[in-house]
């Protein structure tokens, strides 16, 4: 099973290569044009065409694109003149830190509240949690992001407002990515946490939960040792949605606090029409969205044993 797994994860990244360059493909405009200006001469923007290989057949084009994609070339920027590899590889260095520090704040956040609301249902702690929850979910992050640096950079100044330091002093780094992450864990957590308690509630109804209790165990205990685990597989799924939604969809947040992200890239590549960024941006992303998805199909195996071997 695991092979044909990974078959099918291959299948689905050839899949998604071809539509990606596709897409950018069939954006309207000229890249050579847009490089050399809508002034240079007709044979100046043939030439630098033909340099850029876009005077090929599109078949052709795919096919070599791809075949540095897997030999990690990934072509030239058109507008910084750097290997496209090398910049995906300086902004992941702070995507994925920032996306993997906002999923255990979400976690460490959510798993609490959400455990708490189940076993106080219908009571005021639930309705408090459940209402906090949905706070965090209607709350817009960039304005979250913004009331974080005012109290915690401008007035207190606890922590920097924006900017990243590099890796070369790990703790700096670190520091300038606590507030992005905790701006982008709010509603991540409030999801997280609405998720858990659905989950809850109709585990411990279930006849082996009234067994436990009836053992002696208290609710707490129950709620800890066989309610918990049986409710993690939609908490399992939404937390692979989340990690995809922060690896690709912290642009904005990434703008706030001038983090050279992978989105950001993307954004600005798009502005200033380098395809080819974008395209290796773009798959670099939905690798790790199919990736992250066979990771947790993975995950549900060891959760529940009885879906293994499916």
């Amino acid at each position: 099973m695991l092979a044909r797994r990974l078959a099918l994860l291959a299948l689905a990244l050839v899949g998604a290569s071809a539509v990606i360059f596709a897409v950018v493909d069939l954006v309207p405009g000229d890249p050579a044009v847009f490089v050399l200006g809508t002034g240079a001469r007709p044979d100046t923007v043939a030439a630098l065409r033909e340099q850029l290989g876009l005077d090929l057949p599109w078949p052709v084009r795919y096919a070599q694109w791809l075949g540095g994609v897997l030999t990690g070339d990934m072509g030239t920027s058109l507008a910084y003149k750097t290997p496209v590899a090398g910049m995906i590889l300086d902004r992941v260095q702070v995507s994925l830190p920032l996306a993997l520090m906002a999923l255990a704040l979400a976690v460490a956040v959510a798993l609490p509240v959400g455990m708490l609301a189940a076993s106080r249902r219908g009571r005021p702690a639930d309705a408090l949690a459940m209402g906090a929850a949905q706070v965090g979910i209607a709350l817009p992050n960039f304005w979250f992001a913004m009331l974080l640096v005012l109290v915690f950079a401008v007035k207190l100044r606890w922590l920097p407002a924006g900017g990243f330091p590099g890796w070369s002093d790990p703790l700096a780094a670190l520091r300038a990515l606590i507030l992005p992450a905790f701006a982008l864990a709010l509603p991540q957590a409030a999801i997280l946490a609405r998720v858990l308690r659905s989950a809850l509630i109709e585990t411990l109804g279930q006849d082996y939960i009234r067994s436990a209790r009836a053992k002696g165990l208290s609710r707490a205990q129950v709620l800890r040792r066989h309610a918990l685990r049986n409710a993690l597989i939609p908490v399992l799924t939404i937390l692979g949605m989340q990690f995809s939604f922060l690896l690709a969809g912290a642009i904005i947040i990434e703008n706030v606090f001038y983090l050279p992200g992978l989105g950001r890239l993307i954004f600005q590549a798009i502005s200033q029409r380098d395809l080819v960024v974008v395209q290796s941006a773009v798959l670099v992303l939905v690798a790790a969205v199919i990736l992250v998805t066979f990771l947790v199909d993975l995950a549900y195996a060891a959760v529940d044993p009885r879906l293994r071997g499916r």
